[in-house]
Protein backbone atom coordinates (compact mmCIF):
# COMPACT_ATOMS: atom_id res chain seq x y z
CA UNK A 1 0.00 0.00 0.00
CA UNK A 2 1.48 3.64 -1.01
CA UNK A 3 1.00 5.57 1.77
CA UNK A 4 2.23 8.85 -0.47
CA UNK A 5 -0.97 7.94 -3.18
CA UNK A 6 -3.13 7.57 0.32
CA UNK A 7 -2.45 11.02 1.23
CA UNK A 8 -2.45 12.65 -2.17
CA UNK A 9 -6.36 10.81 -2.75
CA UNK A 10 -8.01 11.99 0.00
CA UNK A 11 -6.29 15.27 0.15
CA UNK A 12 -7.50 15.79 -3.17
CA UNK A 13 -11.07 14.71 -2.50
CA UNK A 14 -11.51 16.84 0.90
CA UNK A 15 -10.04 20.05 -1.55
CA UNK A 16 -12.83 19.30 -4.17
CA UNK A 17 -15.60 19.03 -1.52
CA UNK A 18 -14.39 22.24 -0.10
CA UNK A 19 -14.18 23.54 -3.48
CA UNK A 20 -17.92 22.81 -4.09
CA UNK A 21 -18.32 24.50 -0.71
CA UNK A 22 -16.83 27.35 -1.78
CA UNK A 23 -18.46 27.90 -4.54
CA UNK A 24 -22.26 27.73 -2.63
CA UNK A 25 -20.94 30.34 -0.61
CA UNK A 26 -19.96 32.89 -3.13
CA UNK A 27 -22.81 32.15 -5.28
CA UNK A 28 -26.15 30.84 -5.57
CA UNK A 29 -26.56 27.32 -7.52
CA UNK A 30 -30.09 26.79 -9.15
CA UNK A 31 -31.51 23.52 -7.91
CA UNK A 32 -31.71 21.96 -12.12
CA UNK A 33 -27.58 22.19 -12.29
CA UNK A 34 -26.90 20.77 -8.68
CA UNK A 35 -29.59 18.19 -9.93
CA UNK A 36 -27.20 17.41 -12.79
CA UNK A 37 -24.32 17.00 -11.03
CA UNK A 38 -26.05 14.96 -8.26
CA UNK A 39 -27.14 12.43 -10.23
CA UNK A 40 -24.07 12.12 -12.63
CA UNK A 41 -22.15 11.40 -9.17
CA UNK A 42 -24.94 9.19 -7.92
CA UNK A 43 -24.01 7.26 -11.56
CA UNK A 44 -20.28 7.38 -10.55
CA UNK A 45 -20.55 5.61 -7.17
CA UNK A 46 -22.88 2.93 -8.80
CA UNK A 47 -20.65 2.27 -11.65
CA UNK A 48 -17.21 2.02 -9.24
CA UNK A 49 -19.74 -0.23 -7.87
CA UNK A 50 -20.32 -2.79 -10.36
CA UNK A 51 -17.52 -2.28 -12.64
CA UNK A 52 -14.65 -2.36 -10.05
CA UNK A 53 -15.51 -3.14 -6.50
CA UNK A 54 -17.57 -6.13 -6.73
CA UNK A 55 -15.51 -8.08 -9.11
CA UNK A 56 -12.41 -7.41 -7.45
CA UNK A 57 -13.96 -8.49 -4.39
CA UNK A 58 -15.81 -11.45 -5.69
CA UNK A 59 -11.91 -12.83 -6.52
CA UNK A 60 -11.27 -12.57 -2.61
CA UNK A 61 -14.01 -13.37 -0.61
CA UNK A 62 -16.68 -16.16 -0.95
CA UNK A 63 -20.48 -15.17 -1.43
CA UNK A 64 -21.70 -14.92 1.94
CA UNK A 65 -18.42 -12.57 2.88
CA UNK A 66 -19.13 -10.78 -0.41
CA UNK A 67 -22.97 -10.40 0.29
CA UNK A 68 -22.57 -9.96 4.24
CA UNK A 69 -19.80 -6.87 3.80
CA UNK A 70 -21.94 -5.07 0.99
CA UNK A 71 -25.10 -5.82 2.67
CA UNK A 72 -23.49 -4.21 5.87
CA UNK A 73 -22.51 -1.37 4.67
CA UNK A 74 -25.93 -0.65 3.00
CA UNK A 75 -27.91 -1.14 6.49
CA UNK A 76 -25.42 1.18 8.02
CA UNK A 77 -25.87 4.01 5.47
CA UNK A 78 -29.50 3.32 6.14
CA UNK A 79 -29.77 3.61 9.28
CA UNK A 80 -28.07 6.58 10.16
CA UNK A 81 -30.26 7.96 7.76
CA UNK A 82 -33.50 7.02 8.95
CA UNK A 83 -32.37 7.65 12.86
CA UNK A 84 -29.90 10.20 12.62
CA UNK A 85 -29.83 12.22 9.59
CA UNK A 86 -29.17 12.03 5.88
CA UNK A 87 -25.82 10.66 5.40
CA UNK A 88 -25.44 12.69 2.43
CA UNK A 89 -26.51 16.59 1.76
CA UNK A 90 -26.09 16.00 -1.96
CA UNK A 91 -27.90 12.89 -2.06
CA UNK A 92 -30.72 13.92 0.19
CA UNK A 93 -30.37 18.09 -1.76
CA UNK A 94 -34.37 17.38 -2.35
CA UNK A 95 -34.84 17.41 1.30
CA UNK A 96 -33.13 20.75 2.45
CA UNK A 97 -35.73 23.00 1.64
CA UNK A 98 -35.79 26.24 3.45
CA UNK A 99 -37.70 24.92 6.48
CA UNK A 100 -34.79 22.53 7.29
CA UNK A 101 -32.27 25.78 6.14
CA UNK A 102 -33.68 27.69 8.98
CA UNK A 103 -33.58 24.57 11.17
CA UNK A 104 -29.90 23.97 10.81
CA UNK A 105 -29.20 25.12 14.53
CA UNK A 106 -31.52 21.80 15.89
CA UNK A 107 -30.19 19.47 13.04
CA UNK A 108 -26.50 20.45 12.71
CA UNK A 109 -25.06 18.03 15.30
CA UNK A 110 -26.86 15.30 13.54
CA UNK A 111 -26.12 16.35 10.47
CA UNK A 112 -21.96 16.86 11.14
CA UNK A 113 -22.00 13.03 12.95
CA UNK A 114 -23.59 11.70 9.84
CA UNK A 115 -21.40 13.29 6.97
CA UNK A 116 -18.37 12.64 9.41
CA UNK A 117 -19.14 8.62 9.24
CA UNK A 118 -19.68 9.07 5.19
CA UNK A 119 -16.88 10.82 4.78
CA UNK A 120 -14.46 8.75 6.90
CA UNK A 121 -15.89 5.26 4.93
CA UNK A 122 -14.78 7.62 1.77
CA UNK A 123 -11.45 7.93 2.99
CA UNK A 124 -10.96 4.15 4.30
CA UNK A 125 -12.02 3.32 0.85
CA UNK A 126 -9.57 5.19 -1.11
CA UNK A 127 -7.02 3.51 1.21
CA UNK A 128 -7.91 0.00 0.60
CA UNK A 129 -8.26 1.11 -3.33
CA UNK A 130 -4.82 2.04 -3.10
CA UNK A 131 -3.69 -1.63 -1.98
CA UNK A 132 -1.45 -3.14 -4.40
CA UNK A 133 -2.77 -6.56 -5.00
CA UNK A 134 -5.99 -4.75 -6.76
CA UNK A 135 -3.55 -2.72 -9.63
CA UNK A 136 -3.69 0.44 -10.10
CA UNK A 137 -7.04 0.65 -12.17
CA UNK A 138 -9.34 0.24 -8.72
CA UNK A 139 -8.10 2.93 -6.46
CA UNK A 140 -8.18 5.70 -9.59
CA UNK A 141 -11.92 4.18 -10.18
CA UNK A 142 -12.85 5.00 -6.66
CA UNK A 143 -10.77 8.18 -6.30
CA UNK A 144 -12.75 9.42 -9.81
CA UNK A 145 -15.78 8.21 -8.26
CA UNK A 146 -15.48 9.95 -4.89
CA UNK A 147 -13.70 12.83 -6.38
CA UNK A 148 -17.04 13.55 -8.64
CA UNK A 149 -19.17 12.69 -5.86
CA UNK A 150 -17.47 15.78 -3.28
CA UNK A 151 -18.23 18.27 -5.29
CA UNK A 152 -21.80 17.89 -5.17
CA UNK A 153 -21.21 17.03 -1.69
CA UNK A 154 -19.78 20.11 -0.80
CA UNK A 155 -22.44 22.30 -3.14
CA UNK A 156 -25.02 21.15 -1.32
CA UNK A 157 -23.83 21.54 2.43
CA UNK A 158 -22.81 24.95 1.17
CA UNK A 159 -26.00 25.49 0.14
CA UNK A 160 -27.82 24.62 3.48
CA UNK A 161 -25.26 26.33 5.59
CA UNK A 162 -25.80 30.01 3.33
CA UNK A 163 -29.48 28.98 3.58
CA UNK A 164 -29.28 29.06 7.19
CA UNK A 165 -27.42 32.35 7.53
CA UNK A 166 -24.21 31.78 7.48
CA UNK A 167 -21.68 33.94 5.94
CA UNK A 168 -19.00 32.85 3.23
CA UNK A 169 -16.24 32.33 5.68
CA UNK A 170 -17.95 30.58 7.93
CA UNK A 171 -19.62 28.33 5.02
CA UNK A 172 -16.38 27.44 4.06
CA UNK A 173 -14.83 26.71 7.43
CA UNK A 174 -17.69 24.59 8.09
CA UNK A 175 -17.26 22.76 4.96
CA UNK A 176 -13.91 22.34 5.39
CA UNK A 177 -14.55 21.02 9.37
CA UNK A 178 -16.50 18.14 8.58
CA UNK A 179 -15.25 16.95 5.04
CA UNK A 180 -12.04 16.78 6.87
CA UNK A 181 -12.43 13.31 8.19
CA UNK A 182 -12.40 12.14 4.91
CA UNK A 183 -8.56 12.53 5.61
CA UNK A 184 -9.02 11.46 8.91
CA UNK A 185 -10.42 7.62 7.34
CA UNK A 186 -7.58 7.47 4.88
CA UNK A 187 -5.24 7.67 8.13
CA UNK A 188 -7.07 5.35 9.54
CA UNK A 189 -6.91 3.06 6.61
CA UNK A 190 -3.23 3.54 6.09
CA UNK A 191 -2.37 2.74 10.20
CA UNK A 192 -5.04 -0.22 10.44
CA UNK A 193 -5.53 -1.91 7.54
CA UNK A 194 -3.36 -4.58 7.59
CA UNK A 195 0.07 -5.39 4.72
CA UNK A 196 -0.88 -6.67 2.07
CA UNK A 197 -4.20 -6.52 1.08
CA UNK A 198 -6.27 -9.86 1.15
CA UNK A 199 -9.22 -10.57 2.64
CA UNK A 200 -9.59 -7.40 4.73
CA UNK A 201 -9.37 -5.04 1.83
CA UNK A 202 -12.00 -7.43 0.07
CA UNK A 203 -14.05 -6.50 3.07
CA UNK A 204 -13.19 -3.23 3.19
CA UNK A 205 -14.31 -2.45 -0.39
CA UNK A 206 -17.18 -4.69 -0.09
CA UNK A 207 -18.72 -2.74 2.54
CA UNK A 208 -18.20 0.62 0.94
CA UNK A 209 -19.51 -0.51 -1.63
CA UNK A 210 -22.97 -1.32 -0.06
CA UNK A 211 -22.65 2.26 1.11
CA UNK A 212 -21.88 3.38 -2.66
CA UNK A 213 -25.36 1.79 -3.98
CA UNK A 214 -27.48 3.25 -0.93
CA UNK A 215 -26.23 6.65 -1.64
CA UNK A 216 -26.74 6.12 -5.46
CA UNK A 217 -30.28 4.99 -5.33
CA UNK A 218 -30.90 7.18 -2.70
CA UNK A 219 -29.84 10.48 -4.86
CA UNK A 220 -31.87 9.18 -8.02
CA UNK A 221 -35.03 8.25 -6.30
CA UNK A 222 -34.87 11.24 -4.36
CA UNK A 223 -34.58 13.53 -7.08
CA UNK A 224 -36.45 11.92 -9.61
CA UNK A 225 -40.18 12.34 -7.03
CA UNK A 226 -39.22 16.20 -7.18
CA UNK A 227 -37.51 17.21 -10.28
CA UNK A 228 -37.47 16.58 -13.93
CA UNK A 229 -36.46 12.84 -14.89
CA UNK A 230 -35.20 13.60 -17.98
CA UNK A 231 -32.07 15.27 -16.05
CA UNK A 232 -31.73 12.99 -13.64
CA UNK A 233 -31.57 9.80 -15.66
CA UNK A 234 -28.85 11.20 -18.39
CA UNK A 235 -26.61 12.28 -15.72
CA UNK A 236 -27.17 9.68 -14.02
CA UNK A 237 -26.41 7.14 -16.91
CA UNK A 238 -23.90 9.16 -17.83
CA UNK A 239 -21.54 8.62 -14.78
CA UNK A 240 -22.16 4.98 -14.64
CA UNK A 241 -20.46 4.82 -18.37
CA UNK A 242 -17.59 7.44 -17.54
CA UNK A 243 -16.78 4.74 -14.78
CA UNK A 244 -17.23 1.99 -17.56
CA UNK A 245 -15.33 3.72 -20.05
CA UNK A 246 -12.49 4.56 -17.76
CA UNK A 247 -12.05 0.81 -16.15
CA UNK A 248 -11.96 -0.34 -20.31
CA UNK A 249 -9.64 1.53 -20.84
CA UNK A 250 -6.71 0.93 -17.77
CA UNK A 251 -7.85 -2.55 -18.13
CA UNK A 252 -6.67 -2.44 -22.37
Amino acid sequence: MSAPAILVSVVLAFGLAVAGGALSAFMRLSHDRLCGWISLAAGTLLGVTLFSILPECAEALRGWELAAAFGSGYAVFWLISKYVFHVCPACAASHFDEAAAHRFSEIAAALTVALAVHCTMDGIALAAGEDHDHGAGLGLSLLLAIGVHKVPEGLALGALLRGAGCGPGRVIGRVAAVEATTILGGVIGLLFLPAGGGIWFALVLAHAGGGFVYLALHAVLGELVKHGRKTVLLSFVAGVLVIALFNWMVSR
